[in-house]
């Protein structure tokens, strides 16, 4: 999945923006690729422990302890990036509230979708700790992401350089735990039938993963992550519609499930209205010169940058033929995966697909087209 998600960090940004357009980027905000590489190596070491911690303490306990994320996101968006300073309390209690509502739905989803009840694996303690692990150091990735956006730099740009670090990350752990090359290769040899929804899946996470870089750049990670971790309904209604995974459960389940997700629409609508006000963009700006000062950077370009303006579009000249290389060689890779690809033995509801599928695409078209109208995907 993750080489899925190399390849499309690198193609989409080329389909959107031209690969000139990219490194003309990079190379204008050269110190943050070492902080996209290693927001990439956090993904990745925090995507391994919620391995270890579903094996120990199952998903129904992991998944609320990792969900912890946008707490941690919040506090490091306040402390570091001045995020909610001057937003008032009125938009603080919105905010903190809702994430905490987000939160709290997704215990509740969690233990309604959990198909064992509680563990009492020997390894409890390590599997919680893994879980937390993973929640921390996905909170804390989100601070490349802010530093890169105060700066000025495109999330198409970032993403490109956070795969690097992405990938490389995986593929070491990869190494290290399977013990060495030549398994690796043989677990990548058993699943190839399956290699082609794998890597459709990073395929399409990465299509939804852009729009969440695009709100941590416009309305910060304090608002942004919470807000992104409502993906779980999306999830649960392709669970329990598409797979029929809630089927059976009983009343008490069905129970959870309304709860947990009117807590986290709550939650959605309370962040979504904390709009923040004149003193808090102020504190931001704050932030912002504090950058431009301690990196030398265009103190006018950052701020157009910040408010939508698209400040690269001069330093670049558009496609070039090995954009067009990429993108080939990208659907290559898909149509020679889809070659001897086996459909899973799952039983679906077509119906549901479709409901589902016209409802997502309808979204992200809706949500590219104002991002192009606002920002021109800057």
């Amino acid at each position: 999945m993750v080489a899925g998600v190399f390849v499309a960090r690198w193609t989409v940004p080329t389909i959107m923006k031209g690969t000139e357009y990219i490194f003309a980027d990079l190379r204008d905000k050269a110190h943050l690729i070492v902080w996209a590489i290693l927001a990439g190596a956090l993904w990745a070491v925090a995507n391994t422990l919620t391995v270890f911690a579903i094996r120990d303490v199952g998903l129904s306990i992991a998944f609320p302890l990792w969900n912890t994320n946008c707490l941690v996101g919040l506090f490091w968006g306040w402390f570091f990036f001045r995020e909610l300073r001057g937003a008032g309390k009125n938009a603080q209690a919105k905010v903190l509230g809702g994430a905490i509502g987000i939160a709290g739905g997704a215990v509740l989803l969690a233990y309604a979708s959990a198909s064992a009840p509680l563990t009492t694996s020997a390894h409890t303690t390590a599997g919680i700790l893994a879980a937390l692990g993973a929640g921390l150091l996905w909170g804390t990735m989100y601070i490349p992401y802010r530093k890169a956006y105060l700066s000025g730099m495109n999330p198409l740009s970032f993403v490109t350089v956070f795969t690097v670090g992405e990938l490389g990350t995986v593929a070491a752990l990869a190494l290290v735990f399977r013990g060495g090359l030549h398994p690796v290769l043989m677990d990548l040899a058993a699943a190839r039938p399956a290699l082609f929804w794998l890597f459709l899946g990073g395929f399409c996470w990465v299509l939804g993963d852009l729009f969440q870089q695009y709100a941590a750049k416009y309305i910060g990670i304090g608002r942004g992550i919470p807000l992104s971790n409502t993906n779980q309904l999306w999830g649960l209604a392709w669970g329990a519609l598409v797979f029929g995974e809630l089927s059976g459960r009983g009343a008490s389940a069905q129970v959870m499930v309304v709860a947990g997700s009117v807590v986290m629409i709550l939650g959605a609508l309370a962040i979504s209205r904390a709009e923040a006000p004149e003193k808090e963009h102020a504190a931001w700006g704050e932030a912002i010169e504090r950058e431009c000062d301690r990196y030398g950077l265009n103190h006018d370009e950052v701020f157009r940058a910040q408010s939508g303006e698209d400040v690269m579009a001069s330093r670049s000249h558009g496609w070039r033929w090995w954009d067009i290389a990429i993108v080939i060689a990208a659907v290559g890779i898909f149509v020679w995966l889809s070659h001897g690809t086996t459909r899973p033995p799952i039983e679906l509801h077509p119906a549901w697909i479709v409901v589902l599928l016209a409802a997502t695409l309808g979204l992200l078209i809706a949500g590219a087209m104002l991002l192009w109208k606002r920002t021109r995907f800057s």
